[in-house]
């Protein structure tokens, strides 16, 4: 019997000047990707995802729409295999102060939608790019 471990995040965007901007983060593995991270007891997966931006990017946001689910599987010293699954969120950034958690990330920074799709299919992992792209298009943009 596998566990299951659920993680949630998002693709946290934001109008600067009328312009809109995608953030991104690069990961303590020095990859760049999206804010996420383990759902805590009792937390929902909006919840956990909506925590979670906000403990890495210091960013708060709102919830727009479930993005997509990501389904993997990976092998864990201490519980063998574990079904791994993260739902990204598309996520409207309401307030807060831009500065990336030190223990869990290298840093955050806001991107021209362009720039964040060239960034992160140079450094980025491969699963989060289908994401990327169709919270692109959930805004509106034409990839």
């Amino acid at each position: 019997m596998s566990r299951t471990e659920i993680s949630a995040g998002g693709v946290v965007y934001r109008r600067e000047s009328g312009k809109l901007q995608i953030q991104l983060i690069q990961d303590r593995y020095g990859k760049v990707s999206l804010a996420k991270g383990k759902r805590e007891v009792g937390e929902t997966p909006r919840e956990a995802a909506l925590r979670e931006i906000r403990e890495e990017t210091g960013i708060e946001g709102r919830i727009v729409e479930l993005v997509d689910i990501i389904r993997y599987q990976y092998e864990n010293e201490k519980y063998g295999l574990v079904d791994k699954e993260v739902r990204y969120y598309l996520v409207e950034a309401l307030g807060g102060q831009l500065r990336a958690q030190q223990e869990e990330i290298r840093g955050v920074e806001w991107f021209s939608p362009e720039e964040a799709l060239i960034l992160h299919k140079k450094s980025g992992y491969e699963n989060n790019h289908p994401i990327l792209r169709s919270a692109m298009q959930m805004l509106g943009l034409k990839l």
